[in-house]
């Protein structure tokens, strides 16, 4: 793999990666709901996420799913209405002058795990977007594990720069009134993923 012909995908990773959407929605939502504690959990969830995605396009689910209307659909349902579930819950939840002192790190992660996996534009981009940047003549494996590589690395720098401001602004504010309309705002976030998810068409 020559050095342009990466540049040129880990620029294109960068558009996809810092561009909103569901994942980049829920990580904000969760982050401003339980601030800096969450950043780890939200990241490792994210990243695999991510490679449970590729894994998916790798054996020929992302095949299927740009092919059957049916399927798609069905995923994109799931991964809808839980965001939106997510948010309904972050909207009803009240802050405490003193939060309870233990995240729960494994549901944070596991939340943004199943959003970022099911996500089925994801899987299908994966499938679509990885052979553009293989030389054919050349080694699969190697060109692969840079591929991946560089994706992780650039989705991290992704999740936690959305995941450490939107925490970072959410412990700059102490007043109880505010950050019960921090978990609103964190709410209509994720419900508002949830209905970016729903309204996505299928193509093939």
């Amino acid at each position: 793999m020559t050095i342009e012909l990466w540049l040129s995908f880990i620029g294109a990773s960068m558009i996809l990666c810092f561009s909103l959407g569901p994942t980049v929605f829920l990580v904000m939502g969760q982050a401003l709901a339980h601030g800096k504690r969450s950043v780890v959990p939200l990241v490792a969830g994210a990243l695999t996420g991510d490679l449970i995605a590729m894994g998916f396009s790798f054996i020929g689910i992302g095949v299927l799913l740009a092919t059957s209307a049916a399927l798609f659909t069905l995923l994109k349902w799931v991964g809808a209405l839980y965001l939106i579930y997510l948010g309904l819950k972050a909207w009803r939840s009240k802050a405490t002058i003193n939060p309870p002192r233990r995240l729960k790190r494994s549901s944070v992660f596991f939340n943004a795990l199943i959003v970022t996996a099911l996500n089925p534009k994801g899987i299908i981009f994966f499938l679509a977007f990885f052979p553009l940047f293989i030389n054919a003549n050349a080694p699969l494996l190697p060109q692969m594990a840079v591929l991946v590589g560089s994706f992780l690395a650039v989705s991290t720098v992704s999740v936690s720069f959305y995941a450490t401001s939107s925490a970072a602004l959410r412990h700059r504010v102490s007043s109880i009134s505010f950050q019960n309309r921090f978990n609103k705002v964190s709410g209509c976030m994720l419900i508002g993923a949830g209905a970016l998810t729903a309204s996505i068409e299928h193509n093939g």
